[in-house]
C-alpha cells in the first residue's frame, strides 16, 4: 500500500475515534495491520476475553512466525490454561491443552508434557514452579508485563506501536481545505456555497452574466488556505508531491512527501526526495512513520502553485493497483509494428523430455542451449538446434552429511523432489554458472564449460521447506546469488564459497519470488509473497524500503524489460484472475494493465518480456503477446496444440526463439525467421561435424577452391557469415565418389523423421543474391562442384563460364527447389 494510502488509514482511524465507532476502530487496526493498540489489548487480557486477544493479535502476527511470536501465544494460552485449571474445569482444560497448547509440543515436548501433568493435580499450585501463583487477576496483571515486552522486542511490531500525532479532526480539515479548492476553480463562484453532498466535485451553478471573482475577493478564503493552498489528494496521484521532484530508483517507492525524521536516521535528519539525498533516503526504512514529531505540509506550501488542476474527491483514495491512465507518453518504442514477422509463432522443434517442465532457461550467449528443470527434479540441458539433449541429471543432494537434519529427515519420509526454478549466470557475460531451486531446501549452482561438461560447484541448505526462486547479481561487483523461500526469508549468498551475507525478514507469507535490479549505482531486490505483498531490500540490513499489493494479491512474478527501464508483474489470484501490468517506478503506481487473460485461469500464469517491445504469457492452453505499449491482446497461439492450461514459457536473449511446455512432458521450441536461420546453422553445424568424423576428406581442386572462395566471399557481404563460421564443400557431381544424394545435410522437422533431405527453404533478402565472372579463357562445360554455407541457404555452382550463387525464394511453408533453380 502505497505511503498516502497508509496515511489515510489512520487519518480514518482517528475519525472513527473520535465519533466513537469503538469496535470499528479495533477492527480496522487489526485488518490493516498498521497500527497495534496496545491499551486496547490490555485491557482485553484484563478482562480475559482470550477469543478477541488472539484475533486482534492475528492482524499482526501468527505462532510461528518467530520465537517473540511464538512466547506471546504462549503466554496467552497458558494463562487460559491455568484459568480453566484454577476454576476445576477440567473439560475446558483439556480442550485448551489439545487445541491450543498441543501446537508448541513441536518445539518443546518437555514442557509440553509437564503442562499435561497438571491436569492430575488437585491443585497446579502443588507443582514448585507455580506454587508463588495468586488470584486470576494479578496472575493477569503480571504476565501483561511479560508480554508487552515480547511485543515491543518483536520485530514485526516495529514501528507499529505509536499512533501519529495528528491535529484533532485532521481528515474533516483535508476534506473543507479540497472543497475550498473546488470552489475557487468553479467558473461562476456563489459568495455562500451550500455543500450538499461529498459524493461528487462541488461546483456552483451558473448564474446569468455572472463573472468569476477573482481568488483575492473569494468570501470563502477567510481562515482557510489561499489559491493554489492545497489541492486534493489524486492532484498528482497516491504517490508523487509535486512534478518538479524526480525520484530516483525506488524513492516513489519509498518516500513520504512530508518531512518525517526516522529513527534510524543518524541525527535525526529528515529524509529528502531530492536527487542528491537519494542514497540517504535509500538506506533507512520509510513505512510507517513513527516519530511523534510528523507534521503535515500547511496549505499555503510553496510548491503547490506548481500542480496541476486536481482531479476531485474520487480520485483522492484511489489505490495504486486501480491508476489506469488511457494514453501515455511514447517510450522511444515505435508505435507501429508487424507482430507476425517479429514474434516466433512457428513450431520449429518437438523436445521430449520426460517429464513436465516447470522451468526453463536459455543461454545468455549461446542462444540454442536450453536449460531445462522438471517436476521430478530433473535437470536437462538442450541443444535445441540439433534436438540433443547434452546432459540429463537426476536429483542428488551431494553431501547429505553437511545438510540440516529437518531436510535429512524430510528426504527419508518423502525423496520426491520438485525443480522451482532454473536460471543462467545472467550478470557475467559467459553465462558459465546456472543454479537449480529445489522444492526442498536446496539449491545447487553448476558451472558450465561447453558441450556436455557440466560441473558442481556450490550445495547450499538455503530455507527450511522449499526454494521458491533465485536469481543472480552483482552488489558492489562481487557475484551473489538470491534465493527466497517457504521459510518467508529471502538470502544472499556469496556465489564463489556459498557464505550467507544477508537475510531479509519482514514478509508475512512465504516468498514466492526474487527480481534483483540496479539504476543509478544503486543495488536492490524486489521481492513478492504469495500474500501478494511486494516489498523492496536493499544490500543491507535495515529491512524493506517498500510494502505494496500486487495485482491478484496471490503468486506474482516481477521481471524488467532487456534495457532495464520498465517494470512489470505478472499475477493471478487463487480465484483465478490474471493480472500483466507495468509499473511506474517513479511512483510506485499501476501505470497500465494489460486486458486478454482468461476469466478464470486454470493455474498461476507465468511470462517474459522480449526485445524491449513485447510481452508473452501462457494462459488459456495458448502463449498470448501484447505489446508494451498497447493494453489490448496483439495475438494468441495454440502452437499446433498440445499445450496445458497455463504453459511454462521462455525466451531466448534476442526473442527469435521461444520455449513452451507440452502436456506431454515435452517441450516446443517457436521461432521467428531468425530463429529458424539460427536453428538451420546450428543443426548444419552438428551435421558437418559428424560427417567430418566419419568420412576422408574430399580432395578441392583449384576451380573448387575458386568456387569456395568466392562462397565465402558472398555469404560474407549478404550477412550470412555472421551466423556460419566457415563455407565447406560437401558435394561433387564430377570426380568425386560420393553421390549429391548422398552428401546433402540433413534436416528432420519432426524428430521422428531421420530420412528426410534437406531441401533448400529461404533466405532472407534478395540482396544476398551475388555472382562472379571467371577469366573468357576459363572454359568448363558441366557442372563440377556444388557448395554449400553452413546455413544452408546458398548453393555455387560452377556452370559454363561463371560461378552463380543460386537460391530458391520460399514463400510457401513447405521447402521445394523449383524446376529452373539452375540456370
Amino acid at each position: 500500500m502505497s505511503s498516502l494510502s497508509r496515511e489515510l488509514v489512520f487519518l480514518i482511524l482517528q475519525f472513527l475515534d473520535e465519533e466513537k465507532f469503538k469496535e470499528t476502530v479495533h477492527k480496522l487496526e487489526q485488518e490493516s495491520g498498521f497500527f497495534f493498540n496496545m491499551k486496547y489489548f490490555e485491557d482485553e487480557v484484563h478482562n480475559g476475553n482470550w477469543d478477541e486477544v488472539e484475533k486482534y493479535l492475528s492482524g499482526f502476527t501468527k505462532v510461528d512466525d518467530n520465537r517473540y511470536s511464538m512466547k506471546i501465544f504462549f503466554e496467552i494460552r497458558k494463562q487460559k490454561y491455568l484459568e480453566a485449571l484454577d476454576k476445576h474445569d477440567r473439560s475446558k482444560a483439556v480442550e485448551i491443552l489439545v487445541k491450543d497448547l498441543k501446537v508448541f509440543a513441536t518445539f518443546n515436548e518437555e514442557l509440553f508434557k509437564e503442562i499435561t501433568q497438571l491436569l492430575t493435580l488437585e491443585n497446579f499450585r502443588e507443582n514448585e514452579q507455580l506454587s508463588k501463583y495468586g488470584d486470576t487477576k494479578s496472575a493477569r496483571a503480571i504476565m501483561l508485563v511479560e508480554l508487552k515486552k515480547l511485543i515491543e522486542a518483536n520485530p514485526l511490531f516495529r514501528d507499529k506501536l505509536q499512533f501519529p500525532n495528528l491535529k484533532n479532526s485532521r481528515l474533516r480539515t483535508l476534506i473543507n481545505q479540497s472543497l475550498n479548492w473546488q470552489h475557487q476553480l468553479c467558473k461562476n463562484p456563489r459568495p455562500n456555497p451550500d455543500i450538499k453532498t461529498l459524493f461528487v466535485d462541488h461546483s456552483c451553478g451558473q448564474p446569468n452574466g455572472a463573472r468569476a471573482p477573482s481568488p483575492a475577493n473569494n468570501p470563502l478564503l477567510g481562515s482557510l488556505p489561499k489559491a493554489g493552498g492545497f489541492p486534493p489528494l489524486g492532484a498528482h496521484g497516491p504517490f508523487q508531491p509535486t512534478p518538479a521532484q524526480v525520484p530516483a530508483p525506488l524513492a516513489g517507492w519509498m518516500s513520504n512527501p512530508s518531512t518525517v525524521t526516522h529513527p534510524a536516521v543518524s541525527g535525526g535528519g529528515a529524509i529528502g526526495l531530492g536527487a542528491s539525498s537519494i542514497p540517504a533516503a535509500l538506506k533507512h526504512p520509510r513505512t510507517p512513520p513513527t516519530n511523534p514529531s510528523v507534521d503535515y505540509p500547511p496549505g499555503d506550501s510553496d510548491h503547490v502553485s506548481k500542480r496541476t488542476r486536481p482531479m476531485g474527491i474520487s480520485d483522492e483514495v484511489n489505490l495504486p493497483v486501480n491508476v489506469l491512465p488511457v494514453t501515455f507518453p511514447g517510450h522511444g518504442h515505435s508505435q507501429t509494428f508487424n507482430a507476425p514477422d517479429d514474434l516466433p509463432k512457428t513450431v520449429a522443434r518437438t523436445l521430449n523430455q520426460g517429464s513436465s517442465p516447470m522451468s526453463m532457461d536459455f543461454h545468455p550467449k549461446q542462444q540454442t542451449l536450453l536449460l531445462v528443470g522438471t517436476n521430478v527434479g530433473e535437470i536437462a540441458l538442450w541443444e535445441v538446434g540439433s534436438r540433443e539433449q547434452l546432459v540429463l541429471k537426476n536429483f542428488r543432494v551431494w553431501e547429505l552429511s553437511a545438510c540440516s537434519m529437518p531436510l535429512q529427515a524430510a528426504l527419508a519420509k518423502d525423496p520426491a523432489v520438485s525443480v522451482n526454478r532454473v536460471i543462467w549466470n545472467q550478470p557475467h557475460p559467459e553465462g558459465s554458472l546456472f543454479g537449480v531451486a529445489y522444492s526442498r531446501h536446496i539449491v545447487q549452482i553448476y558451472s558450465y564449460h561447453g558441450g556436455d561438461d557440466v560441473r558442481q560447484h556450490l550445495e547450499i541448505d538455503a530455507h527450511v521447506g522449499g526454494v521458491n526462486d533465485l536469481a543472480f547479481s552483482l552488489p558492489n561487483k562481487q557475484l551473489c546469488v538470491i534465493t527466497c523461500g517457504d521459510d518467508k526469508t529471502i538470502k544472499v549468498w556469496d556465489a564463489s564459497t556459498g557464505a550467507k551475507q544477508f537475510i531479509f525478514e519482514g514478509h508475512e507469507a512465504p516468498v514466492y519470488s526474487v527480481c534483483p535490479h540496479h539504476k543509478e549505482n544503486i543495488q536492490f531486490i524486489f521481492s513478492t509473497a504469495v500474500d501478494g505483498k511486494i516489498k523492496a531490500w536493499l544490500y543491507d540490513n535495515m529491512g524493506s524500503r517498500v510494502d505494496y499489493e500486487a495485482p491478484g494479491r496471490w503468486c506474482t512474478t516481477m521481471a524488467y524489460s532487456a534495457d532495464g527501464t520498465r517494470l512489470f508483474s505478472c499475477g493471478t489470484s487463487k480465484e483465478g484472475d490474471s493480472f500483466i501490468v507495468e509499473w511506474n517506478e517513479s511512483e510506485g503506481a499501476v501505470k497500465r494493465t494489460y486486458q486478454g487473460f482468461r476469466k478464470r485461469s486454470l493455474g498461476v500464469v507465468q511470462f517474459d518480456t522480449t526485445k524491449n517491445r513485447y510481452l508473452a504469457a501462457g494462459d488459456d492452453f495458448s502463449i498470448k503477446f501484447w505489446d508494451m505499449d498497447n493494453i489490448s491482446l496483439l495475438t494468441s497461439i495454440d502452437a499446433d496444440g498440445g499445450l496445458p492450461a497455463s504453459p511454462r514459457i521462455r525466451f531466448n536473449k534476442d526473442g527469435s526463439l521461444l520455449a513452451v511446455s507440452t502436456n506431454d512432458n515435452g517441450i516446443k521450441i517457436l521461432a521467428n525467421s531468425d530463429g529458424m536461420r539460427l536453428l538451420r546453422t546450428m543443426e548444419n553445424l552438428s551435421y558437418d561435424a559428424s560427417r567430418a568424423s566419419e568420412a576422408p576428406k574430399p580432395t578441392i581442386n583449384s576451380i573448387s577452391a575458386a568456387a569456395a572462395a568466392a562462397a565465402a566471399v558472398a555469404a560474407t557481404s549478404a550477412g550470412i557469415a555472421d551466423r556460419s563460421a566457415s563455407v565447406v564443400a560437401i558435394a561433387a557431381m564430377n570426380g568425386d565418389a560420393r553421390s549429391l544424394g548422398d552428401v546433402k545435410p540433413r534436416i528432420t522437422e519432426e524428430s521422428s523423421d531421420k530420412s528426410k533431405i534437406w531441401k533448400l527453404t529461404e533466405i532472407s533478402e534478395p540482396s544476398q543474391c551475388r555472382s562472379l565472372r571467371l577469366p573468357e579463357n576459363l572454359r568448363v562445360t558441366k557442372i563440377s562442384r556444388l557448395i554449400f554455407t553452413n546455413s544452408g541457404n546458398a548453393i555455387l555452382a560452377l556452370a559454363s563460364n561463371a560461378i552463380h550463387l543460386l537460391w530458391k525464394w520460399q514463400r510457401s511453408e513447405r521447402n521445394t527447389i523449383g524446376k529452373n533453380i539452375l540456370k
